[in-house]
Protein backbone atom coordinates (compact mmCIF):
# COMPACT_ATOMS: atom_id res chain seq x y z
CA UNK A 1 0.00 0.00 0.00
CA UNK A 2 0.80 3.62 -0.73
CA UNK A 3 0.46 6.10 1.77
CA UNK A 4 0.00 9.80 0.27
CA UNK A 5 0.89 12.80 2.56
CA UNK A 6 -1.80 15.55 1.82
CA UNK A 7 -0.77 19.24 2.79
CA UNK A 8 -1.19 22.90 2.40
CA UNK A 9 -1.47 26.15 3.88
CA UNK A 10 -4.51 27.89 5.38
CA UNK A 11 -6.98 28.66 2.35
CA UNK A 12 -5.77 26.42 -0.01
CA UNK A 13 -7.94 24.19 -0.08
CA UNK A 14 -6.78 20.78 0.83
CA UNK A 15 -9.74 19.43 2.26
CA UNK A 16 -11.49 19.55 -1.13
CA UNK A 17 -8.75 17.88 -3.04
CA UNK A 18 -8.88 15.30 0.12
CA UNK A 19 -12.73 14.63 -0.50
CA UNK A 20 -12.20 14.26 -4.23
CA UNK A 21 -9.92 11.43 -3.09
CA UNK A 22 -12.17 10.16 -0.82
CA UNK A 23 -14.86 10.15 -3.86
CA UNK A 24 -11.87 8.35 -6.19
CA UNK A 25 -12.38 5.71 -3.26
CA UNK A 26 -9.51 6.31 -1.58
CA UNK A 27 -9.55 6.73 2.22
CA UNK A 28 -8.18 9.49 4.04
CA UNK A 29 -7.39 10.56 7.83
CA UNK A 30 -8.12 14.05 8.70
CA UNK A 31 -5.74 15.02 11.36
CA UNK A 32 -7.65 18.03 12.28
CA UNK A 33 -10.24 16.19 12.82
CA UNK A 34 -8.61 13.16 14.41
CA UNK A 35 -6.62 15.46 17.05
CA UNK A 36 -9.33 17.14 18.34
CA UNK A 37 -11.38 13.57 18.75
CA UNK A 38 -8.31 12.38 20.75
CA UNK A 39 -8.36 15.81 22.66
CA UNK A 40 -12.15 15.23 23.87
CA UNK A 41 -11.40 11.41 24.59
CA UNK A 42 -7.46 10.69 25.47
CA UNK A 43 -7.24 10.18 28.64
CA UNK A 44 -3.62 10.70 28.69
CA UNK A 45 -4.45 13.65 26.86
CA UNK A 46 -6.30 15.22 29.48
CA UNK A 47 -4.56 14.24 32.61
CA UNK A 48 -1.33 16.42 30.73
CA UNK A 49 -3.55 19.10 29.51
CA UNK A 50 -5.22 19.74 33.00
CA UNK A 51 -2.20 19.42 34.93
CA UNK A 52 -0.69 21.82 32.56
CA UNK A 53 -3.28 24.49 31.96
CA UNK A 54 -5.64 23.82 35.21
CA UNK A 55 -9.28 21.82 35.63
CA UNK A 56 -11.09 24.19 33.99
CA UNK A 57 -9.58 23.51 30.47
CA UNK A 58 -12.28 21.12 30.24
CA UNK A 59 -15.83 22.01 31.46
CA UNK A 60 -18.81 19.05 32.10
CA UNK A 61 -15.95 16.63 30.62
CA UNK A 62 -15.78 18.88 27.33
CA UNK A 63 -12.36 20.70 25.91
CA UNK A 64 -12.68 24.42 26.63
CA UNK A 65 -12.01 24.99 23.16
CA UNK A 66 -12.48 29.00 24.14
CA UNK A 67 -10.23 29.12 26.22
CA UNK A 68 -7.27 26.42 24.75
CA UNK A 69 -7.57 28.79 21.65
CA UNK A 70 -6.88 32.19 24.15
CA UNK A 71 -3.96 30.14 25.65
CA UNK A 72 -2.01 29.56 23.03
CA UNK A 73 -3.02 32.48 20.58
CA UNK A 74 0.28 34.03 20.14
CA UNK A 75 2.37 31.97 23.13
CA UNK A 76 4.28 29.57 21.29
CA UNK A 77 5.26 28.01 24.69
CA UNK A 78 1.64 26.91 25.51
CA UNK A 79 1.32 25.76 21.62
CA UNK A 80 4.35 23.84 21.80
CA UNK A 81 3.32 22.19 24.75
CA UNK A 82 -0.21 21.34 23.53
CA UNK A 83 1.29 19.94 19.92
CA UNK A 84 3.90 17.99 22.53
CA UNK A 85 1.03 16.47 23.97
CA UNK A 86 -1.38 15.66 21.17
CA UNK A 87 0.55 15.12 18.09
CA UNK A 88 2.78 11.83 19.36
CA UNK A 89 -1.38 10.44 20.29
CA UNK A 90 -2.12 11.55 16.92
CA UNK A 91 0.85 9.89 15.10
CA UNK A 92 -0.23 6.54 17.07
CA UNK A 93 -3.86 7.04 16.16
CA UNK A 94 -2.60 7.10 12.64
CA UNK A 95 -0.64 3.99 12.41
CA UNK A 96 -3.30 2.45 13.66
CA UNK A 97 -6.01 3.63 11.32
CA UNK A 98 -3.05 3.16 8.45
CA UNK A 99 -2.61 -0.49 9.50
CA UNK A 100 -6.27 -1.11 8.81
CA UNK A 101 -5.77 0.42 5.00
CA UNK A 102 -3.76 -3.19 4.21
CA UNK A 103 -6.37 -4.03 1.73
CA UNK A 104 -6.00 -0.41 -0.21
CA UNK A 105 -3.88 0.26 -2.83
CA UNK A 106 -2.96 3.93 -1.42
CA UNK A 107 -4.62 5.87 1.61
CA UNK A 108 -4.22 9.50 2.53
CA UNK A 109 -3.07 11.67 5.28
CA UNK A 110 -4.96 14.87 5.41
CA UNK A 111 -2.34 17.37 7.61
CA UNK A 112 -1.72 21.33 7.82
CA UNK A 113 1.44 20.40 9.51
CA UNK A 114 2.80 17.43 7.55
CA UNK A 115 6.36 18.40 7.77
CA UNK A 116 6.80 20.09 10.77
CA UNK A 117 4.92 17.34 12.54
CA UNK A 118 7.11 15.23 10.69
CA UNK A 119 4.17 12.88 9.29
CA UNK A 120 6.03 13.41 6.04
CA UNK A 121 8.31 10.51 7.68
CA UNK A 122 5.57 8.41 7.72
CA UNK A 123 4.30 8.33 4.13
CA UNK A 124 5.54 7.37 0.71
CA UNK A 125 5.15 10.46 -1.14
CA UNK A 126 3.99 14.02 -0.25
CA UNK A 127 1.53 16.55 -1.97
CA UNK A 128 0.99 19.90 -1.67
CA UNK A 129 -2.09 21.96 -2.03
CA UNK A 130 -1.32 25.55 -3.61
CA UNK A 131 -3.30 28.79 -4.41
CA UNK A 132 -2.77 32.03 -4.51
CA UNK A 133 -2.27 34.66 -1.53
CA UNK A 134 -5.42 36.24 -2.26
CA UNK A 135 -7.19 33.47 -3.10
CA UNK A 136 -6.41 31.99 -0.27
CA UNK A 137 -7.36 34.74 2.11
CA UNK A 138 -10.91 35.19 0.57
CA UNK A 139 -11.89 31.82 1.50
CA UNK A 140 -10.53 31.93 4.56
CA UNK A 141 -12.34 34.85 5.25
CA UNK A 142 -15.68 33.20 3.78
CA UNK A 143 -15.00 30.23 5.51
CA UNK A 144 -13.81 31.57 9.34
CA UNK A 145 -15.75 34.89 9.18
CA UNK A 146 -12.56 36.65 10.38
CA UNK A 147 -10.39 39.52 9.51
CA UNK A 148 -8.31 39.90 6.73
CA UNK A 149 -5.28 40.54 9.32
CA UNK A 150 -6.20 37.76 11.67
CA UNK A 151 -5.80 35.51 8.65
CA UNK A 152 -2.24 36.66 7.35
CA UNK A 153 -1.72 36.61 10.97
CA UNK A 154 -2.49 32.86 10.56
CA UNK A 155 -0.24 32.54 7.64
CA UNK A 156 2.76 33.92 8.81
CA UNK A 157 2.52 31.43 11.58
CA UNK A 158 3.06 28.77 8.90
CA UNK A 159 5.73 27.57 6.59
CA UNK A 160 5.27 29.13 3.88
CA UNK A 161 4.03 28.04 0.14
CA UNK A 162 7.34 28.49 -1.32
CA UNK A 163 8.84 26.21 1.62
CA UNK A 164 5.86 23.67 1.51
CA UNK A 165 5.93 23.32 -2.23
CA UNK A 166 9.91 22.68 -2.55
CA UNK A 167 9.66 19.89 0.54
CA UNK A 168 6.55 18.05 -1.51
CA UNK A 169 6.85 15.51 -4.05
CA UNK A 170 3.78 16.57 -6.30
CA UNK A 171 1.98 20.02 -6.24
CA UNK A 172 -1.81 20.61 -6.99
CA UNK A 173 -2.93 23.79 -8.04
CA UNK A 174 -5.92 24.77 -6.49
CA UNK A 175 -6.59 28.45 -8.15
CA UNK A 176 -9.89 28.12 -9.03
CA UNK A 177 -9.28 28.26 -12.86
CA UNK A 178 -7.31 24.83 -13.73
CA UNK A 179 -9.31 21.76 -12.85
CA UNK A 180 -7.95 19.73 -9.66
CA UNK A 181 -9.51 16.32 -11.22
CA UNK A 182 -6.77 16.19 -13.71
CA UNK A 183 -4.47 17.08 -11.10
CA UNK A 184 -4.96 14.41 -9.14
CA UNK A 185 -5.93 11.74 -11.65
CA UNK A 186 -1.96 12.54 -12.79
CA UNK A 187 -0.56 11.71 -9.19
CA UNK A 188 -2.72 8.80 -9.26
CA UNK A 189 -1.56 7.63 -12.76
CA UNK A 190 2.41 8.22 -10.95
CA UNK A 191 1.49 5.88 -7.93
CA UNK A 192 -0.05 3.20 -10.16
CA UNK A 193 2.74 2.97 -13.02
Amino acid sequence: MTCLGLTGGIGSGKTVVARVFEILNYPVYYTDFEAKRIMQDSMIVKEKLVDFFGDEIYIANQLNKPLLAKLIFNNNDNLHFVNSVVHPEVTKDFLLWKDKQNDKKISIIESAILFESGLNNLVDITVAVTAPLEVRINRTIIRDNASREAIIERINNQISEEKRTELADHVIINDDVQALLPQINQILSSLNS
